[in-house]
């Protein structure tokens, strides 16, 4: 593939604290904030604390996930001094981030109680940029062996909420400075080979069992499955184990990948794990505009 010519990073926006019991990314940020730019940096960073009063309370959010407040409906709402503290937020992180492509890349920091190792989420299986700074992090060996997936944040685990593990708050940053470490490298006019990424694409969400009267969870992740992320699951692998004691088993057509296996933040969207699909995926090399 022909190597393709992209704009520089110039302003790379990191974040932490969108849910504010995520402690490692709150944390990081505010060890970045202590450090003043003084203009020498080759590349702009803006440190942001996204949830600053569930941040302040570590609770993941105040009235209202303020991960699922930046639909296009939710950022052009009116809002009012009755309206959710995340609603107002997020047109605030809006306006600080996303208007006019005020930043060029943005890393939103996260943990989940999760076996997920570092996941990079982006939107797109054709944002080279995010696909190579993934291929440049899976070469590190404390990543190497890390299952990654490829759907912009950065999620690390696993840490339950309200807590920080020195190991987990250290990949974090490790991470993080592997990615500005790219990005340094890229606008400097490193050519970066091409390749290939395995990228995990969501197929669909499944619910614990529950009692048909009461809808109240009924079993657990089955032992065979907890903390296997990323491991394939076969039909008719064990899935979940009934208080009663009976296995339920994969009833799936297809053997995907499950994530987020049995979230602690997700019991109350009624998620106990997430399937993908892994495949492939061809990324061209890439360098900056600025050598032609």
């Amino acid at each position: 593939m022909k190597a393709v010519a992209m704009p520089t990073v110039s302003r790379v926006a990191v974040c932490g604290g969108t849910h504010g019991n995520e402690l490692a990314g709150i944390y990081l940020v505010r060890e970045m904030l202590k450090k003043r730019a003084d203009g020498t940096e080759p590349v702009s960073v803006v440190t942001v604390m996204s949830n600053p009063r569930a941040a302040q309370l570590c609770v993941r959010y105040v009235e209202t996930d303020l991960n699922r407040c930046f639909t296009r409906a939710a950022l052009s709402a009116p809002v009012s001094e009755t309206s959710p503290y995340e609603m107002i937020r997020s047109q605030e992180l809006n306006a600080l981030l996303g208007a006019q492509r005020s930043v060029d890349l943005l890393c939103d920091l996260h943990n989940t109680t999760a076996n997920t190792g570092l996941c990079l989420i982006t939107y797109s299986d054709r944002d080279w940029i995010c696909l190579h700074i993934c291929k440049h992090l899976s070469t590190n060996r404390r990543f190497v062996k890390k299952n990654t997936l490829f759907l912009s944040a950065m999620e690390i685990g696993p840490q339950p909420h309200g807590v920080v593990r020195s190991v987990i708050f250290s990949a974090m940053q490790e991470g993080v400075q592997l990615m500005m470490d790219w990005i340094c490298q890229f606008n400097s006019g490193t050519l970066f080979e091409g390749g290939w990424v395995d990228v995990y694409t969501m197929v669909k969400n499944i619910d614990y069992p529950r009692d048909s009267e009461t809808h109240m969870i009924s079993a657990a992740v089955h032992p065979d499955l907890q903390d296997r992320d990323f491991c394939l699951l076969h039909p008719g692998d064990p899935m979940f184990l009934c208080f009663s004691g009976e296995t339920l088993r994969y009833r799936g057509k297809e053997a995907l990948y499950p994530f987020f296996i049995n979230e602690g933040a997700y019991y109350e969207k009624g998620v106990a794990l997430s399937l993908a699909r892994k495949r492939r995926v061809q990324i061209p090399s890439v360098r900056s505009e600025t050598l032609r």
